[in-house]
């Protein structure tokens, strides 16, 4: 195989480099085209469609040299590039055995199952990033389970968390995309039905029984065997831009987090290894969380195209089956890119567990205003309670004092444990019974 033109990626460093980079290049999408076709050849032969011998002699020239740069030039000609292969793999199994290469197919037939050939393999790394991203997520959210932090709701403090509940809740959506891609990955089928999905030709070159040539042919690429012909009914691609656009999502949460508590004038999380800066030479920035949440930008409008694709006419459609190829391969290269940087990221997480608890501390104390509310209602009376928290809170700014000793200077708080009523480290609620129960998912 003669090697494609090394693709430089200057504009993609979120996936240059990564598995899932190699595993779908044009050197790996020829690959997979000529596995399908000789997978094809040989499983003809099994059922005696194809003479003794024709399997391995198309297998063989499917391992030969083949100018990726020429099919892609001559791909124009056809649409596609199964065309110009199939004449190149037909002249290299010779004129034996080379009658017997793409016998019954049509170019949809060997582009779909190639597709999916590649989305399996791209999807393999994939998930073993994930593991090792859920699996630092488990480690931070066991060793912070207790490690209070403020809560941020509509970008104020709220009420107090902590950040082992903030890593459970991440992991948790690790592990959903971990679900999801491993599902549809499972499930990706080969795609056999000749000219108009009838599989007539298959039977006119001698197949008894096509539904048995189906799940041959799938046994021989090693996926899932359809129920029918899918040229127009494209729920395979739509599953792989769900699970893609959700694992890049999910990954684009964590990372989206991480930017903000990186952020100087909070620094209560920091990346292991920041990247610099052209210009300023004190700068760390969180560049593996930066590239995720690019890739989790751009995700979905790549699904949406796919799924537009979904609405094709007749038994082989124009154009709809064409637009899925490129935003596919970019949705896996993406995804595959965020995976390996989300792996990095979480590996390298350092926590700032002092800066937390410090800024529990910037609203003098009215983080936990909700547990008082309902503390001193009881006490007060609700009516009462409001208006002495609402006064106290005015005054805790204004005169920049905490709330707690503003409210040890009221005679019918005297006998009310302040210290423990007001301190955030103490109303985390059940954030730890949540973290645990989180943690028992496997």
């Amino acid at each position: 195989m003669t090697a494609a033109r090394p693709e430089s990626a200057l504009l993609a460093p979120g996936w240059t480099g990564s598995p899932a980079a190699r595993a779908t290049d044009d050197d790996a999408y020829l690959r997979a085209l000529l596995d399908a076709e000789a997978a094809l050849t040989r499983a003809q032969e099994a059922l005696g469609a194809a003479p003794e011998g024709a399997g391995a002699a198309v297998t063989a020239a499917a391992c030969g040299d083949f100018d990726v740069r020429s099919l892609a030039e001559r791909a124009r000609g056809g649409g596609n590039p199964v065309i110009p292969l199939v004449a190149d793999l037909t002249e290299a199994a010779g004129p034996e055995f080379g009658p017997y290469v793409h016998r019954g197919a049509t170019s949809q037939d060997i582009m779909d199952t190639a597709t999916m050939l590649v989305a399996a393999r791209a999807l393999h790394p994939v998930l073993a990033d994930l593991d090792r991203t859920q699996a630092a997520l488990a480690r931070l959210a066991a060793g912070h389970r207790d490690t209070a932090m403020p809560g941020r709701t509509l970008t104020q403090h709220a009420v107090p968390t902590t950040f082992g509940l903030k890593a459970a809740g991440w992991r948790s959506l690790v592990l959903d995309a971990r679900d999801r891609i491993t599902a549809v990955r499972d499930s990706l089928p080969a795609q056999l039905g000749g000219a108009a999905g009838t599989a007539a030709a298959f039977t006119a070159y001698g197949a008894r029984d096509t539904t048995a040539l189906t799940a041959a042919y799938a046994r021989e690429v090693g996926l899932a065997a359809p129920l029918l012909p899918w040229h127009t009914l494209r729920t395979p691609v739509a599953d792989l831009a769900g699970c893609l656009a959700f694992t890049a999502g999910a990954l684009g949460k964590l990372a989206t987090d991480v930017l903000v508590l990186a952020r100087t004038e909070i620094a209560e999380v920091a990346e292991g290894g920041g990247g610099g800066s052209s210009a300023m030479p004190h700068k760390a920035n969180p560049v593996r969380s930066t590239l995720i949440a690019a890739a989790a930008r751009r995700a979905p409008q790549l699904a949406a195209t796919l799924y537009g694709s979904l609405v094709a006419e007749d038994e082989r459609p124009a154009g709809a089956w064409h637009a899925e190829w490129e935003p596919l391969r970019d949705l896996l290269r993406l995804v595959g890119g965020a995976a390996r940087d989300a792996a990095e990221l979480t590996g390298g997480l350092r926590v700032n567990a002092d800066a937390m608890r410090s800024h529990l501390g910037l609203t003098h104390g009215l983080v936990v205003s909700e547990r008082l509310s309902a503390e001193l209602s009881g006490l007060l009376g609700r009516a009462r309670a409001r208006e002495l928290l609402t006064g106290l809170a005015r005054r805790a700014y204004a005169e920049h004092r905490p709330l707690v000793e503003l409210l040890s200077q009221e005679p019918d708080l005297k006998d009310v444990d302040l210290g423990e009523l007001t301190d955030p480290a103490r109303y985390t609620g059940s954030a730890g019974a949540l973290t645990d129960r989180a943690l028992e998912r496997r």
